[in-house]
């Protein structure tokens, strides 16, 4: 997956912004405040997914202007390709430049991975934001788990909404039965994929974490299921304490990812460093995942996390994205001297100058 071209219009602070980039390790740079994160962040939005900084649509739109457009023309397992996203309250999204029914229909087609210093909170928060980085996750290398979520999410709703009338009108009990059905329909198949997924992350993050520890500290990745058994017996088996709290108490949407290192959870135990670590090999990961299944490495977004790194993990990181292409933010880029050849772009007031 290799992006040839990138065009921005009115896009946050950027007016107008066309960018050719290499193939290789492409460095933005600049003094804060200057856009460079923009650029990251509007790449990011072609893998159908919401902004990685919790932006509303709306407020990617540049002061004054109407609308943003962005679009790229890319390179997928050797065939050229092009989407766009024209955005004003909400996205709408093109491919080839026939109308997507929405921005979701773009996973699957463009691929990617962004490491910013807010995903430091995969390890440091909680169970909310791991299950967003695995479905999100997911969603890239199989997008058909999107509509999965979306069902699961309504059938949740409405079981929620219902728990809480109950109590004052019995006779909707028996209507418990039929959300019932379908939050284990959809629910076993976001937790057969979830497990399935931890089993790959594991496998892959203990490789990376072991190269940027220098094998000094062990890392496991397992996914925890919010109870033991299938969903349908833990349904039954909470429904007169779920009446009671108004809540479902038990299914995917409680499960967590237990990231441990020698041995210990990374969030409880883990210093600064190890967390940071944690969460690098976590996102690199899930770059080798997609390689894994797709056959092609996804774009890798790295936004300002380099400079935070030891030099020796930054070598590590450095020789192990050689072949794939890369963004990279920072303020300054001859600290990444070792990143070889590649490209610079330096961006001032929302301008390549």
């Amino acid at each position: 997956m290799k992006i040839r071209k990138l065009t921005l219009k009115n896009y946050r602070n950027i007016e107008k912004i066309v960018l050719e980039p290499c193939d290789g390790v492409n460095i933005i740079f600049g003094e804060n405040a200057q856009g460079k994160t923009n650029i990251i962040e509007a790449i990011w939005l072609f893998t159908g997914c919401k902004s990685f900084r919790g932006a509303k649509d709306r407020e990617l739109v540049r002061f004054g202007a109407e609308k943003s457009d962005i679009s790229i023309e890319y390179d997928s397992a050797g065939a050229d390709a092009e989407a766009s996203i024209e955005i004003t309250n909400r996205r709408k999204a093109f491919s080839g430049g026939v109308p997507l029914p929405s921005p979701v229909s773009l996973m699957g087609e463009f691929t990617a991975v962004v490491f910013s210093p807010s995903h430091l909170g995969l390890i440091k928060n909680g169970p909310a934001e791991r299950r967003r980085f695995l479905d999100t996750a997911i969603c890239q290398i199989k997008p058909s788990y999107a509509a999965a979520l979306r069902n699961y999410t309504h059938a949740l709703e409405q079981r929620n909404s219902l728990l809480k009338d109950i109590p004052y009108h019995g006779e909707l009990l028996d209507t418990l039965d039929v959300w019932d059905e379908r939050l284990i329909q959809f629910g076993e198949k976001i937790t057969e994929e979830r497990i399935r997924y931890a089993r790959l992350l594991a496998d892959y993050a203990t490789r990376v974490y072991a190269g940027l520890s220098d094998e000094k500290e062990s890392f496991d990745v397992r996914y925890e299921a919010s109870g033991e058994g299938d969903l349908k017996q833990l349904l039954f088996q909470q429904r007169k304490n779920d009446i009671i709290s108004g809540s479902t108490s038990v299914g995917p949407h409680r499960d967590d990812i237990d990231i441990r290192i020698n041995g210990v959870s990374a969030r409880s135990f883990g210093s600064q460093g190890q967390q940071r670590s944690a969460a690098l090999a976590v996102k690199m990961a899930e770059g080798e995942i997609v390689k894994s299944v797709t056959g092609e490495y996804p774009v890798l977004l790295l936004d300002d996390v380099m400079s935070e790194l030891d030099a020796s993990r930054q070598n590590y990181i450095l020789n192990n994205i050689r072949d794939r292409q890369v963004f990279i933010t920072c303020c300054d880029p001859d600290a990444l001297g070792r990143a070889g050849t590649g490209m610079k772009f330096r961006i001032k007031d929302g301008r390549i100058v």
